[in-house]
């Protein structure tokens, strides 16, 4: 199957019987990052992460003791 990075325009092949393959044929939301993208994020992340100035930002989950 090919894909195509959703961050440098790379186009890839990926094996069409793999989880990632059907995920992005089922359900269109799924979109393929290629290795050397998601590595460089995932650095950059931890780096951010590391100055203590990350927030992860979640929405509060609506608890029905509290009302």
């Amino acid at each position: 199957m090919r894909v195509k990075c959703v961050l440098c325009d790379d186009v890839h092949s990926i094996d069409g019987n793999s989880l990632q393959a059907k995920r992005m044929r089922n359900k269109r939301i799924h979109t393929y990052m290629c290795p050397t993208c998601n590595d460089r994020i995932g650095e950059k992340t931890n780096a951010r992460k590391a100055t203590g100035n990350f927030n992860l930002y979640r929405e509060p989950k609506n608890d029905e003791s509290l009302i």
